[in-house]
């Protein structure tokens, strides 16, 4: 039987070749890819986008990037050796984050056109968006009606996003000439020879990622005034799975405000300042006064619930890796402070037994779901507790899936100078307590809301921080590898955006357990833990990413990190017990 002639899957090459070009010779040239689940032989060499123009599919124009080898890639990486090869939509993760990517560039291009003497700064997400600050022009209707029509008109040029790998020395010329000092800075301690930069117009940014071909396929956004900023909204990547959370989000808007105001106090709210005093040993007083604004802002919140007598039951709601652990200890400490006795009541305690557990889409067990837990018996007990009565806590055994004897259940009564405790995911749900009035509970919303940025340009991601706190500690006490931790993390990601983030509003207040600090010594474990995900692991791709986002980090060894810091939690080492 014949071989498939290089880039046609439907002709098979004759059994009789030239004698002069042999057939092994003819499959050294070319490579086996598997593309949409077909089999193809292609030439090396050749680009994806060239390979998608061979065999054409009617939702290429939607295509932004593509997987090879559990690899993100633009459509101009080229095919050098057999593999598999699928394309990336917006619907997808790493779509949705090419997507955010390219707008913003866009946007900084039709800024800086109109209005090439100001500042524009990127924050934090909010809104399904990101929030910009604006310095040198003042955030009307007509500024933002002008940036959305120079939006719309530079989608349809279908304007290239032009990629280069550079020298650093020239990537140095090339920032300065265009005015970005910040990311100068950041190459002072760039850990190779040359750096990917991405160009759209005249405006040059890092390239992180791979890039979409072209501004045409961002046509599709919002914009809208926040205070003195605005708000950059992003579209429905028609990922079913996650909800999205559209409204005002004012609670968390201030919070952000309020960590990057410290992180600027600080002195640092670039990773280039980071790295700076990391070298010249300023980071010994940065990670005190870091520490010191966590203990002091903990204070705060303990003085406000001792000082509402009628609100007793104090719940601590966030997503994974948050923190909520070390909050709910070092919380407790600053009751006692203020004559607070705390009584601790854990929400795990009341889950319904495993066979009663209602199921998700797939028919697994869904333990985030409200239904898993018996809301009458916690409801009951914590209107007795508020009575003053005496009460009879279950514990559950999460081996058997069900709960322990009644006669090894926890007596709890609640003193006169004690408040209740309780942590759990749905702890900002009113759902999850009916039977209690609003006036007799206290909420707080813990998360690791990091105002870091890279530079003005480019933000971190809040859920890479508790991604890799995540995979450190699940390496060091969980037994789970990198590659197990990243493989779980979308599902993580979909059950917060169902139970938690959508009552991040109700709360009565946020705190920020991110430490401006913490990547540079969570780097020592989390490096070596994504080089042991390989290259056929799904979870490679991400790996690679967190990688290479960590690259830019100088290190600081955890000697330095006191030993009540939130950040033990996950490295070890906590005077507290977990």
């Amino acid at each position: 039987m014949g071989q498939t002639r290089p880039g046609n899957s439907e002709k098979p090459l004759p059994d009789n070749s030239p004698a002069d070009e042999p057939r092994n010779s003819i499959i050294k040239e070319t490579a086996e890819v598997t593309y949409r689940r077909q089999k193809i032989f292609v030439p090396r060499g050749i680009t994806v986008a060239e390979l998608m123009r061979l065999h054409p599919h009617p939702d290429d124009d939607e295509v932004l990037a593509a997987m090879m080898n559990n690899r993100v890639v633009s459509l101009a990486a080229k095919v050098v050796r057999s593999g598999v090869i699928e394309p990336v939509f917006h619907s997808s993760q790493h779509g949705a984050r090419i997507y955010r990517h390219g707008l913003t560039m866009m946007l900084y291009e039709v800024f800086y056109t109109r209005h090439p003497s100001c500042r524009i700064r990127v924050g934090q997400a909010i809104s399904e968006g990101y929030y910009f600050e604006v310095e040198g022009v003042k955030v009307t209707a007509e500024l933002l009606a002008g940036l959305r029509r120079d939006l719309k008109n530079l989608a349809a040029a279908k304007r290239p996003f032009v990629f280069q790998r550079v020298p650093v020395e020239e990537a140095r010329r090339i920032f300065a000439v265009g005015g970005y000092p910040v990311k100068r800075q950041i190459l002072d301690t760039w850990p190779s020879s040359h750096v990917g930069i991405v160009r759209v117009g005249s405006f040059v940014d890092f390239c992180f990622g791979p890039a979409a071909p072209h501004t045409g396929h961002f046509s599709e956004f919002e914009l809208e005034a926040v205070d003195d900023d605005f708000i950059l909204r992003f579209p429905d990547p028609g990922n079913k799975e996650l909800l999205r959370i559209e409204g005002p989000q004012p609670k968390l808007y201030r919070t952000h405000k309020e960590a990057r105001k410290w992180s600027d106090l600080l002195g640092i709210s670039h990773v280039g300042g980071l790295n700076a005093a990391c070298i010249d040993g300023s980071i010994r007083e940065v990670i005190k006064v870091s520490e010191g604004l966590h203990e002091k802002r903990i204070s705060a919140i303990a003085d406000e619930i001792a000082a509402r007598p009628d609100r007793r039951l104090v719940f601590i709601a966030g997503p994974s890796s948050a923190g909520k652990t070390t909050f709910t200890k070092r919380l407790s400490i600053q009751l006692l402070v203020n004559g607070k006795r705390p009584l601790m009541m854990s929400l795990d305690n009341y889950y319904v037994d495993r066979e009663s557990t209602p199921r998700d889409e797939n028919g697994a067990y869904d333990f985030e779901a409200l239904e898993a837990v018996d809301l009458p018996l916690f409801n009951e007990h914590l209107t007795r507790l508020l009575a003053g009565e005496r009460v009879a806590s279950p514990r559950y055994d999460f081996a058997k899936g069900t709960r322990v004897p009644e006669r090894d259940f926890s007596p709890m009564q609640l003193g006169p100078d004690q408040v209740v405790i309780v942590e759990g995911i749905h702890g900002l749900n009113d759902a999850l307590t009916p039977a209690i009035p609003k006036d007799r509970k206290y909420r707080v919303y813990v998360n690791a809301l990091n105002p870091l940025a890279i530079d003005d340009h480019n933000r971190l991601n809040t859920s890479d921080t508790r991604l890799i706190r995540r995979i450190v500690r699940d390496r060091h006490y969980r037994g789970y590898s990198a590659g197990q931790t990243i493989d779980s993390w979308h599902s993580v990601r979909r059950g917060e955006r169902r139970h938690i983030f959508p009552f991040q509003e109700s709360a009565d207040v946020m705190f920020d357990t991110s430490l401006i600090y913490e990547f540079s010594v969570l780097k020592i474990f989390a490096e070596r833990y994504l080089l042991e995900v390989t290259r056929d692991q799904p979870a490679f791709a991400e790996a690679y990413r967190l990688r290479k986002f960590l690259s830019m980090f100088v290190t600081v060894l955890p000697g330095d990190v006191p030993h009540t810091s939130l950040i033990r939690e996950f490295i070890g080492g906590s005077s507290f017990s977990y």
